[in-house]
């Protein structure tokens, strides 16, 4: 496991995580997404707490970051999370570090639910988020197109250890 410096993202951070998430788009088994959006496009969409960038010898190797899943204030709770690493870099514990500091910040700030969608292709990630407390909810077969083929995906949510729900 490579220990690295978890931190809050800003837009100084976007070059090396815009291209992080350009890689991802390029495997075909991260993101239904086909273009890395501009940072205005992308700091509208997240949500401004819990955005964290993973560095390694002064460089940007992941990034995490909350999105709303819903305006309702019924769900001001509940978010759903991105992460990303560099191909480089994956396998080597940088995602479990930042999920964790993701999953503790978001406690703090008052997220009762996070939510993760991935292709259950994308078995690194299906493995982070079950040893990291998430717990699949379900399989959403066929949800949507990608290349014009028609692709399943997984759902994933961890609850926080902090709240009651009795």
């Amino acid at each position: 496991m490579i220990e690295v410096k978890i931190r809050k993202l800003n837009i100084k951070d976007w070059k090396p995580v815009s291209e992080i998430y350009r890689l991802g788009i390029e495997t075909g088994y991260a993101t239904f997404e086909k273009n890395v959006p501009s940072w205005i496009e992308w700091d509208r969409k997240h949500l401004p707490l819990c955005r964290f960038v993973a560095e390694y010898e002064n460089e940007v190797v992941g990034w995490a970051a909350l999105s709303p899943v819903s305006d309702r204030d019924a769900y001001k709770g509940v978010a759903e999370l991105s992460l990303y690493v560099a191909p480089a870099f994956i396998r080597k514990g940088i995602g479990k570090q930042l999920l964790k500091e993701l999953i503790e910040e978001s406690e703090k700030k008052g997220i009762w639910t996070l939510q993760a969608t991935m292709f259950p292709k994308n078995t690194a990630s299906v493995h982070l988020h079950e040893l990291c407390g998430f717990r699949k909810v379900g399989l959403r077969a066929k949800i949507a197109k990608l290349d014009g083929k028609w692709r399943d995906t997984v759902l994933y949510e961890r609850r926080s250890r902090m709240r009651s729900y009795k």
